[in-house]
This record gives C-alpha cells, structure tokens and sequence, in this order.
C-alpha cells in the first residue's frame, strides 16, 4: 500500500496534525457550530471553503508520497495544516483520519458531454445528448456497489501505519446534496431547458420524476447496503457551514445502521436563478421537497436570489439553513427568516481573485451585509474562490476582517 519512506513522512505530519487538534479552541469551536445550528449561536460563523483554490494552497504536483493511498493520506494531513496555518476561521481540526468506504455509483449511466477552453479554468458549455423526448430513455437508474474487501484493506493499511496517532475514521455516504436541475442540464444544455419550460413541460416533469425515483433507488440501496454514515461532525454541509449538532442523530438511533432520518440533506436549483417562482415550484422545487422528506436536518440554496421563493422553500421538511447568494439583498431574508432559520451568507469571493486584494472593499461588503442581518441567525460562507491569486495570506485578511466586522457591527 506504501512506498519506501511514505510511512515515516506521514507519521511526521499526523504528529503536527495531533498537536493542533489537541488546542483548546478546537472544542470550543465544535460547540460553538452546535449552538449556532441549533440556532442559539450569539454571533455569526465564518467560514471559508477555498473551492478551487485548493489549487494554488495545495497544488497535486507538491505532494511527496507516489503511493495512491499514501498520496491520499499526505493530502487530507497537509490540507488540514494549510487550513490551520492560512484560515483562521470557525472550522476546527479534528484529530483524525477519514478512510472512505469505496462505493461506486453508476449514477445515470451516461457521461454528460461538455466543451472546455484549452487553459485549465475557464468558462465551458454543454454539448447536449439529448434532443428528442426519446433520447432520456438512454439514462438508467444508479446502481450502487461496495467492495468491503478493499474498503477493509485500506483501513488496515492506514490504521496500521498513523493508528496510534490520529483515530482511523471509516467513512461512508456523508453528502446528501440533490442536483436534478443540474443534471438536466447536464445532458439537455441549459439554453434548452429554458426552451423546454415552455415547449416541453410534460418532458420536463418526466425527466425529473426519473431522476426523483432513482434518487429514492440510490438511497435506498445506500440504506439496504449499510453505506450512511452520521455528518453532525466537520462534514461540511452543501447550502453552507459545518454539521455539527446535538440533534443529530434521531432518537431511536442505531450505529450498526444509520438511517436518513439521522443526516443532513441538502437540495439546490441554481439553473432556475432567473425563473419565476411558480414555476420553480411546479417544475423541481416540488420534487426537491419529496427527497428531502426522510431526512433529519435539511438546507436548499446555492447561487440563486431565493428571496422572493421563500413560501416554497419554508415548506421543506426540517429545513434549517437557506442560502443567500452574493447578488441577494439580505433584507429581504432577515424578516421573514428571523432566528428560526440559518442565513447561509456567500459574500463576494471575486475580490480574492482581483490584481490587487482591496481590503476596504471587502470589509465595507461584509459590515452592510452584517448590519442587515442583524435580529438573525447568520454564517459567513466565503465559497467559490477559484483563485486567490496564488496569495493564501488574502484568506487570513478575509477572515480577520469578517471578525472585525462581527465585532464592530453585530457585538457591539
């Protein structure tokens, strides 16, 4: 499983990793993300997920170890020690190591097909599949698969060699975040989505009845298969923030077999940023709230202004957390919201990617959108930061300046 020295190397960083973990502030930080989900918190969270500037912060290319689980282990180890050293936020480092079941899902059967520039980011487009009502009938439903035998092997291995350090954590399904809109586009293109609103709704609502089944299908097996595992740790959740809670798992609860109701879950649409809302009802938010039923603590949004679908949206079963995109106008969210619900705040991550890191910019951003959610349940989200312009100190300006602007405007 390791190469000549792998062992000796990650040893060397799970013993920084353990340290760090052993700081009073970690523990302090995972109460303090319970009481905010059980919206009891006295202030908002912050927290930063560098998305692709992962990147620039931890390139592939600087990893030591050749070994696929030993490049696996040095990733998450030194991801962890960037995190501690550039991101000052509320995400405590945990002293453990996660070994993830390996599960294979064959989702719908089909590889989507896009087009992508020749540089390594930029903007793509997707080549549809599909373009007739009969073509869907291509997709199949997900079958899931779990081989034991090499989850077991990979266990061993790393339990073996950093046991004694940091707690070996078998991880299975932890991500229930749902996408269909996405997915339809995905094969259909998002211009002829728009179309097919109007041109072809029954189609529409017939692809996403599919897709709606074979979410149930994928869960179910999930369940039968014993693949679930609890997320009320230092998962991070898809609408936004850290699962920690005491209200998770659900009474009744049985380790030898997690059920859904004892997860969070997630569902977004951000396709559907420009859509009315009535017809964000009628063709997924509908269905969103079906899947989302069975589980225990739930959250929906991404990047669209959900502000005036809110009647919708307040309809989903034990939804906690909602989105507030970087183009929302929070006002329009804290009345209605007040603390019964997170606001999942995305300020403005272009500014992380700008020449020049504007740091005044950034605090006036973040005090008007604090200012307005006052009377609240707030958290900070700084997501979709594909770049920091390969400068991981504009990370400890952000979070420096949302405490500064928590203090001045929320605290004080």
């Amino acid at each position: 499983m390791f190469l000549k020295g792998e062992v000796q190397y990650l040893r060397g960083l799970a013993n920084k990793v353990l340290l760090i973990s052993k700081m009073p502030d970690q523990n302090k930080k995972r109460k303090k993300w319970a009481k905010h989900n059980a919206l009891m918190g006295k202030e908002p969270m912050v927290f930063v997920h560098p998305d692709g500037a992962w990147d620039e912060l931890l390139p592939k290319s600087a990893l030591q170890c050749k070994s696929k689980l030993g490049r696996s282990l040095e990733y998450q180890l030194l991801a962890k020690l960037i995190r501690n050293k550039y991101i000052p936020d509320d995400v405590p480092i945990d002293g453990n190591i996660k070994i993830n079941k390996v599960i294979h899902n064959s989702m719908w059967g089909v590889q989507p097909m896009v087009t992508r520039p020749a540089e390594q980011r930029g903007a793509w487009h997707h080549d549809p599949i599909i373009e007739k009502p009969s073509d869907w009938k291509q997709l199949k439903q997900p079958e899931v698969e779990y081989d034991d035998v090499k989850t077991n092997r990979l266990y061993e291995a790393a339990g073996d060699a950093l046991g004694d350090i940091l707690e070996p954590k078998l991880v299975g399904v932890t991500n229930f975040s749902f996408h269909m809109m996405h997915w339809y586009c995905d094969y259909r293109g998002l211009n002829y989505m728009m179309m097919d609103l109007i041109d072809e709704p029954n189609m529409v609502h017939e692809t996403i009845r599919f897709f709606t089944e074979g979410v149930k299908s994928m869960l179910k097996q999930y369940e039968d298969l014993n693949l679930i595992s609890l997320n009320n740790d230092d998962t991070f959740f898809y609408t936004g923030g850290l699962g920690y809670t005491d209200e998770l798992p659900a009474v009744g609860f049985n380790p030898d077999g997690v059920r859904l109701c004892d997860v969070w879950a997630a569902a977004e649409a951000q396709e559907f940023s420009s859509i009315s809302p009535a017809m964000h009802e009628e063709f997924i938010l509908s269905y969103e709230r079906e899947i989302l039923k069975p589980f225990g603590l739930t959250g929906y949004g991404c990047c669209d202004d959900l502000s005036k679908k809110l009647d919708g949206v307040l309809k989903i079963n034990n939804i906690r957390r909602i989105a507030v995109c970087p183009w929302s106008n929070i006002s329009e969210f804290t009345p209605r919201l007040g603390r019964n619900y997170i606001m999942t705040w995305k300020p403005q991550p272009a500014f992380l990617a700008h020449e020049v890191f504007d740091e005044q910019s950034v605090y006036d951003e973040l005090k008007t959108g604090i200012t307005k959610a006052r009377g609240g349940v707030l958290e900070l989200i700084l997501r979709d930061t594909h770049t920091c312009h390969n400068d991981p100190n504009r990370f400890t300006k952000w979070v420096q300046l949302a405490y500064r602007a928590i203090q001045e405007t929320w605290v004080s």
